[in-house]
């Protein structure tokens, strides 16, 4: 398995979690963003900077992950993408996307988007908190243990 980070809103809060995770497991990682970002220095670790534009990343992650890979996104409609290639994603808060939940959530994100198109004024996303750093601590570490032999 190879681990894909959609690296240019990854928060830095999450950086030691997911360098220790690869460090410990022998994890081969590839981190791909739009502009220099560091997880950690590690021969394991791949760092790939795309052009500039929207979903430059996103399509280099789909293009490069295979089935039973895991990507670490935000981004619903690239997470739906890498769901439909067979691989796992999981979000910076730790929800675990799914073939059973990605199009629920692919749907609430295309309504909010059309509701703020038309001009409604909506609420962003609760700020990052610890709380959301421990879901995902806890949310990686259960996936690892599934998918992955502890070295």
């Amino acid at each position: 398995m190879t681990l894909y980070v959609d690296a240019d809103a990854f928060p830095n809060l999450l950086k030691p979690i997911l360098f220790k995770a690869i460090k410990r497991l022998n994890l081969k990682t590839v981190v791909i963003s739009n502009k220099k970002v560091t997880i950690g220095n590690s021969s394991l670790i791949n760092y790939i900077i795309v052009e500039l534009g929207a979903d430059e990343a996103d399509n280099k992650i789909v293009e490069l992950i295979k089935e039973n890979d895991l990507a670490i996104t935000a981004d619903i409609p690239l997470a739906n993408r890498i769901i439909e290639k067979k691989a796992h994603a999981i979000d910076h808060r730790g929800e675990l996307f799914t073939e059973d939940n990605i199009k629920e959530y692919l749907a609430m994100r295309n309504l909010m988007q059309e509701l703020r198109d038309s001009g409604e004024i909506t609420k962003g996303p609760k700020p990052f908190s610890k709380n959301d750093v421990q879901k995902f601590a806890n949310q990686l570490n259960m996936f690892l243990q599934k998918y992955c032999k502890v070295q």
